[in-house]
């Protein structure tokens, strides 16, 4: 059997992306040479991989016994490929995850001053909610990433967690918190944890959730919000700005709902290379990470 790892590379990006044409698309490759490879890896195999369907391609099981072993050799391999780039002088890939509140607020700072040390760092940031920033984490696609909620797993690791003080947020003419919670609401999706947790809020308050919106970027949330299409549950730093322009209105929050986690995580077999150390160095020390203690 003559395996290769460029085979397995392509099956994961096809198995990802659920389709021969979007694999090819994404790894640069004509779609015909990658429908030829998996074919071969099929023949060595004697196994078909994939269910071939009109809109796209599904794993059989042999193709998902395969992906576990895929993920983990893909994996093992740019970890080898890292340990021969870990000079003193950080360099290669940074993949960072964040909620798109904290990407707008604290990591353009950061990850400016930390492009200016470390130019050498191919540094990207990729936002989405919190269950698929941790599935990325999981699956190795993401070094790190800033997650909401406290993170219990056994792959792992917590670097550090900071709270944040979560605000309900109207349209400027909004006259009371009543009237504010009565409006449907605007958030990023179902695996929102602020979506949840006004969810909470109102069960107390003996109301029904109503129809619930979903935006893909904070600023459209902002915006809806400031025509008076509904409500949002934010954290107060990323819509400071649109307060004090008169854009929107905040409304305090129940102590036992006013604060959010934020957690900083990454795998525990991670291949800490020094552009991920001199990272979490600069995160340790930035002093709008801080626990922030209720008052």
């Amino acid at each position: 059997m003559h395996m290769e790892s460029g085979d397995l590379k392509i099956f994961r990006a096809v198995a990802q992306e659920g389709s021969i044409t979007k694999a090819a698309s994404r790894l640069g490759y004509v779609q015909s040479n990658v429908t030829a490879r998996i074919r071969q890896l099929e023949a060595e195999l004697n196994a078909p991989l994939l269910y071939r369907q009109s809109r796209g391609v599904l794993l059989t099981p042999a193709g998902q016994n395969l992906l576990i072993y895929a993920d983990k050799i893909v994996h093992l391999l740019e970890e080898a490929v890292k340990s021969t780039r870990n000079s003193e002088t950080p360099s290669g890939p940074l993949r960072i995850g964040s909620l798109e509140t904290n990407a707008a607020v604290y990591l353009p700072g950061i990850m400016l001053e930390y492009h200016r040390n470390y130019p050498e760092v191919k540094l990207s940031l990729h936002t989405a909610q919190t269950s698929e920033l941790i599935q990325n984490v999981l699956d190795y696609e993401l070094d790190a990433a800033f997650v909401g909620g406290s993170v219990d797993h056994p792959d792992l690791e917590v670097l550090l967690s900071f709270e944040e003080e979560l605000v309900l947020i109207a349209e400027p003419n909004e006259i009371s918190l009543e009237g504010a919670l009565s409006k449907p609401q605007l958030f990023f999706g179902k695996g929102c944890s602020h979506r949840q947790k006004l969810e909470q809020w109102l069960h107390e308050e003996h109301q029904e959730p109503l129809n619930v919106m979903e935006f893909g970027t904070l600023e459209a949330i902002l915006g809806g919000v400031s025509a008076g299409l509904g409500v949002s549950l934010l954290t107060h730093a990323s819509v400071k700005t649109w307060e004090e322009a008169g854009k929107i209105r905040c409304f305090r929050v129940p102590e036992r709902f006013r604060y959010s986690v934020v957690s900083f995580i990454y795998r525990r077999d991670l291949f800490r290379t020094s552009a991920f150390n001199k990272f979490a160095e600069q995160l340790l020390r930035s002093p709008h990470l801080v626990r922030k203690e209720k008052t």
